[in-house]
C-alpha cells in the first residue's frame, strides 16, 4: 500500500490495483458466456416460479 501524509498530519493509504487486462475487438470471454447463460437462466426460473405461485 502507498501511504501518503496530508498538510494536518492524516495519513492516506491507496490500496494496489490489480493490473488492467484489455480485451481485442471482437474477442469474448468464456466467462462473458457463461455469465449470460447462468443470467438468461435466472431470470425463466424466476418467471417460472412467479408464474407458478399466482
Amino acid at each position: 500500500m502507498q501511504v501518503t501524509e496530508e498538510d494536518g498530519g492524516k495519513l492516506n493509504a491507496f490500496a494496489k490495483e490489480p493490473r488492467m487486462v484489455l480485451q481485442e475487438k471482437g474477442e469474448t470471454s468464456g466467462a462473458n458466456r457463461i455469465l449470460l447463460i447462468g443470467g438468461l437462466v435466472l431470470v425463466a426460473v424466476m418467471v417460472a416460479v412467479a408464474a407458478g405461485i399466482s
